[in-house]
């Protein structure tokens, strides 16, 4: 087996507040008079989920907070052998909170400049809106998306139980403005989620997409259309979307011809990097090297990157998978 650290990876579907390190949620904390546990809450179940989601937005109050986990984000994900990354950022709802709406934008993306310049890793970000917030807060998010570089698109995540369709008007307009669109769908609610996104919604990707399995008709549709699927095994049975990862449907949506990507969603709640996720597949599903590196390939194709990174990726991978064990 080939180390899974050296192989060239892409992350597409992964929560920047859903990233950061405990020890330096304890330091921003600490400076701005939040108290965090001395240890990492453990994680099981979604009051947890929830509980250390609000516990990040309470830490992050500054320009320099922003900027310092976006960068720390870069390094942890090099270390993992990411190459290539789209990170998931809620930046209108931190700006509102703040009384600022464009300053965690861009400390954000300042963070991931000198990020991905001292870590050579390349990443662009993705604005995401809660289904459980106004359709006013969604327009903010595509204006910022607009108006700031490094933006590459923008989606619903939140409870699919919420329609979507208030939302159709925001995503035209993304579409129109040349941005690309993904949401989540398909994880918590089953295929008329996945249908809205495909449709309305105008979505290029599945965020999980995992209920796609309840519909033979959507997943031939799916199929034909070529929309990939960012799946998130270990997220999905922390959540309780899976039983054990044993059970978890990602090889009979590859099974089904469907296009698998593979990312962790909530690396720091769950304690599963990237390329651990890898190896959890591996091992739970019996996939060799050839299988995971035809994972890492459908996570370049399936990406917004530039046709030149695509290539060198494509290439990298070949390279990793030609060398012997």
């Amino acid at each position: 087996m080939r180390d899974l650290l050296s192989l060239p990876k892409t992350h597409l579907h992964v929560h920047l507040e859903s990233t950061v390190r405990w020890a330096t949620l304890q330091e921003i904390g600490a400076a701005n008079g939040v108290e965090v546990p001395h240890d990492d809450v453990p994680f099981g179940n979604f009051a947890a989920f929830f509980a250390q989601n609000d516990l990040v937005r309470a830490c992050l109050r500054h320009p320099g907070d922003f900027r310092r986990v976006a960068y720390e984000f870069c390094e942890d994900e090099a270390a993992q052998g990411t190459r290539y990354a789209e990170v998931s950022f809620t930046a209108a709802g931190h700006g509102e909170r703040l009384g600022d709406l464009d300053m965690p934008l861009a400390a954000v993306l300042e963070g991931l400049e000198a990020g991905q310049e001292a870590f050579g890793i390349e990443c662009r970000l993705l604005l995401d809106h809660s289904r459980r917030r106004s359709v006013e807060r969604a327009w903010r998010t595509l204006d910022l998306a607009r108006r700031h570089d490094g933006v590459v698109a923008i989606g619903l995540a939140g409870d699919e139980a919420r329609p979507g369709d208030p939302f159709n008007d925001v995503f035209a307009a993304a579409e129109d403005a040349g941005l690309h669109i993904v949401h989540h769908a398909g994880e918590g609610a089953g295929p008329a989620s996945i249908r809205h996104a495909i449709g309305p919604g105008r979505t290029e990707r599945l965020g999980h997409g995992i209920r796609v399995l309840d519909d033979p008709d959507l997943v031939a549709e799916i199929r034909e259309r070529g929309i990939p699927l960012e799946v998130c095994p270990s997220s999905n049975v922390a959540l309780g979307f899976a039983a054990s990862l044993d059970d978890h449907p990602l090889p009979r949506l590859r099974d089904a011809g469907l296009i698998v990507t593979l990312n962790t969603d909530i690396p720091a709640l769950i304690g599963t990097p990237l390329a651990t996720e890898y190896a959890r597949v591996r091992d739970a599903f019996g996939y060799d090297d050839t299988a995971l590196a035809d994972l890492a390939h459908a996570g370049v194709d399936a990406s917004f990157a530039p046709a030149e990174t695509k290539t060198r990726l494509h290439q990298d991978i070949k390279a990793w998978l030609a060398r012997h064990p």
